[in-house]
Parts: structure tokens; C-alpha cells; sequence
């Protein structure tokens, strides 16, 4: 029987990866156990049980003397079954954990098991199940049981039923670590990913370096023919992907990752990480692309704020500005020979400034209290007469 027991650890661990030697303590565990069950000890009895790795014979002292009367095999095959069973799958869950939390920000491939929950459960060649929760889908991505895929490894948790694997297909590093598998260049450490911005199903930017002068970060990653690409964009349901040329020079930078559009003139803000790019009129909707998306995921890969303007929408918000600064707002004190109880109407009935006043038609005012239709239009007429008077002085100045 001592035997039997080391060809079966020895083929649970050719076939669950779990160690010999964790197994055989698991087995010592579970026999220790049961032969004080069968001894009728009390739990703070000292016993110990040894199995040999090498011939499997098991052999057990109870307070430093040896014990010989029990048949350790008929223990091994009855009382301590389930108890052996029990510590196989902790050790196997731990197996577990350990080896997918190493592999926690890599990409892992499996096939569609089932769906549960709007959740994508996903068997991972058999050692355990991941789950893409329905935040961590592409909604616009159909798959099908039994259909292949590769996730992203965004979490992995300990819970009382085992492992959890938490996967992603929405996560921009999917992008990034395709690009790691696809790329030679990539994975050699030749060229650096900088920066990637994604917006799943529609389009991704991702920023690439050369640490070598001789090779060209881009061409690398489209490959021949396009093809490294291309196998990314069909793993990715033909989601778009344009890959632009890292440059310290931020407005090279700016200028490639709001490509295609050609860039008229960048001023950058450094101290609030804003740039102001200035384009022509027929690049404006190329810059900016569809719904905003080309600025706003150029936006994220530089980590600036980009705001695209033609000559033409400048020069309109200067106007607006100019207009602004010219509008002078006076405050009913200027008014002269207006006594404060009727300033005190005008201010109840709305009229807080000498704009409102000026803009005012004298049926407006008669409403107030102590205001004929003479006085009315008198007070219009000094409102305007005082507003015309500070702008004058305000230009002068």
C-alpha cells in the first residue's frame, strides 16, 4: 500500500502540477490525523507520521516512541481519504493562485465556457476559469461557446470557492501586450511602447520608440506587409489602430498624434499642460475626427490638453473678448439727483446696474414706485450718458 500511495502523488503531480512534496505533507497532515482518532488521542497529544519520498513506506511515533500496531494502509484508503483529498485541492488551489497572479498584467488565452450573468466565463486550457465581468467587455464584441480569445489579466483574487481570475478585453494594455506578442522588436527590448489611448472597438494610438537608430519603431510594428498589425486588428474585431512616432520635441509629438491632420501652428502652456493647435480650415475635422474621438485620444497619449482652433474661430473669440471687456458695468450710485429709497425700488425691481437701467424701456420703469414717465426716461438718459462717458475714459486710460 505504502507503494500504491507514492504512485498516486506522483501522478497527481504529473497531472495537477502540484509538488511531490507538498502532497506528502498534505498525506503526513492527514495521517497524523487519523491515527489519533484511531488511538482514541486527545488533540494536544504530541504524534507524528513520516512518509519516505523514495520508498513511500510510512512510518509514525506517538511521544518519541515508534508505533507498529496500525495498518497505515487501511487508514490511508478509509478514515484519512477525505481529509488527504481536501489538502490535494487547497494545495491545488494555491497552485493556482500562484501561477496566475504571476500573470496578472500579461495576456492569457482560453475558449468561451459558458455565460453567466452578462459575465463571459472562460476556460483557460483547462487549469481554471476566468471571468470577463460585462465593465471589462467591448460591447460591440459577439462571441460564441467554444470560440477562442486572448484577455488581459486585470486581477486575481483569493475566494472561499478558489481562485478568481478577473480578465479584460476593454483594458489598453490588451493593446500593448498583443503588440509585445506580435513584435519581435517589442519583446527584445529594441523598441518602447510609451503611451497607448484606447477606445475599444473604434480606435487605439499607441506611441512607439526606437532605442536603435537603424530601426524604424513604425515599420516594425506594422511589419511586412502589414501583417503584425493586421493579426492585432483582427484579435481586436477590426478595431483601427494608428501608430505614431514617440518624439521627446513635444510639438513633434503633438503634430504625429493628431495625424492625419496637418498642423498649422501648437502653442503649448507648460505650466497648465494645455496646447493650442492651430489648424486650416479644411484640416479642422480631421484633426478633431469623428465625434472628437482623433483629439481626444491624441489628448490622452501626449497628457496634454489639446484644443484645435482655425485662425478664423480665434479671431471670432478675440471679437467676443473684446466685447466683453468693453461692456461696463456701473453701479446704481452713479445716478445723480436719484434719491436712495428709489434706488432701493430699482434694485428690488431688478434693475442693479446702470446696463440693465440703459437697456430698459421707460414703461419698464413706470412700474416702479415714485417714477413718472418723465423721470423715466431722464434716468434712462443719464444711464446712458455715464455708461458712454467710462468707456471713453476707460480707452483713454
Amino acid at each position: 500500500m505504502n507503494g500504491e500511495i507514492l504512485a498516486i502523488l506522483e501522478q497527481i503531480e504529473r497531472e495537477k502540477g502540484i509538488k511531490k512534496e507538498t502532497l506528502i505533507q498534505a498525506v503526513e497532515s492527514a495521517l497524523c490525523t487519523a491515527t489519533r482518532k484511531a488511538l482514541g488521542l486527545s488533540a494536544d497529544e504530541q504524534i507524528e507520521v513520516r512518509i519516505d519520498p523514495q520508498s513511500g513506506k510510512i512510518s509514525a511515533t506517538h511521544q518519541g516512541k515508534e508505533i507498529s500496531s496500525l495498518d497505515f494502509g487501511r487508514i490511508a484508503a478509509t478514515t484519512a481519504r477525505q481529509i488527504i483529498i481536501q489538502k490535494i485541492r487547497e494545495a491545488e488551489k494555491e497552485v493556482i493562485f500562484n501561477e496566475f497572479n504571476n500573470k496578472v498584467g500579461d495576456i492569457v488565452s482560453g475558449t468561451v465556457h459558458r455565460f453567466e450573468k452578462k459575465n463571459i466565463i472562460v476556460d483557460l486550457l483547462g487549469k481554471a476559469e476566468g471571468i470577463i465581468p460585462y465593465n471589462q467587455q467591448v460591447p460591440q464584441e459577439e462571441f460564441h461557446q467554444g470560440e477562442r480569445l486572448r484577455a488581459y489579466v486585470l486581477e486575481v483574487k483569493r475566494e472561499l470557492r478558489g481562485t478568481q481570475i478577473i480578465l479584460s478585453r476593454n483594458h489598453p494594455n490588451l493593446v500593448k501586450k498583443l503588440f509585445e506578442m506580435e513584435v519581435p522588436e517589442i519583446y527584445e527590448g529594441i523598441v518602447e511602447i510609451k503611451a497607448v489611448a484606447r477606445q475599444p472597438y473604434q480606435r487605439t494610438k499607441i506611441a512607439v520608440f526606437s532605442k536603435d537608430e537603424k530601426v524604424d519603431p513604425v515599420g516594425a510594428c506594422v511589419g511586412m506587409r502589414g501583417n503584425r498589425v493586421k493579426n492585432i486588428v483582427t484579435e481586436l474585431h477590426g478595431e483601427k489602430i494608428d501608430i505614431v512616432r514617440w518624439s521627446e520635441d513635444l510639438n513633434q509629438f503633438i503634430q504625429a498624434a493628431l495625424a492625419p491632420a496637418k498642423i498649422t501652428e501648437i502653442r503649448l502652456d507648460k505650466q497648465s499642460h494645455k496646447a493650442l493647435v492651430i489648424v486650416a480650415e479644411d484640416q479642422l475635422s480631421l484633426a478633431i475626427g469623428k465625434h472628437g474621438q482623433n483629439v481626444r485620444l491624441a489628448s490622452q497619449l501626449v497628457g496634454w490638453e489639446l484644443d484645435v482652433r482655425t485662425p478664423k474661430m480665434l479671431k471670432e473669440e478675440v471679437s467676443r473678448q473684446i466685447k466683453i471687456e468693453d461692456k461696463v458695468e456701473l453701479g446704481l450710485e452713479e445716478l445723480k439727483g436719484v434719491g436712495k429709497k428709489i434706488k432701493e425700488e430699482l434694485e428690488a425691481a431688478g434693475f442693479k446696474t446702470l446696463e440693465d437701467i440703459a437697456s430698459a424701456s421707460p414703461e419698464a420703469l413706470l412700474k416702479i414706485k415714485g417714477i413718472g414717465k418723465t423721470r423715466a426716461e431722464n434716468i434712462i438718459k443719464e444711464s446712458k450718458k455715464i455708461i458712454k462717458d467710462a468707456k471713453k475714459e476707460d480707452r483713454c486710460a
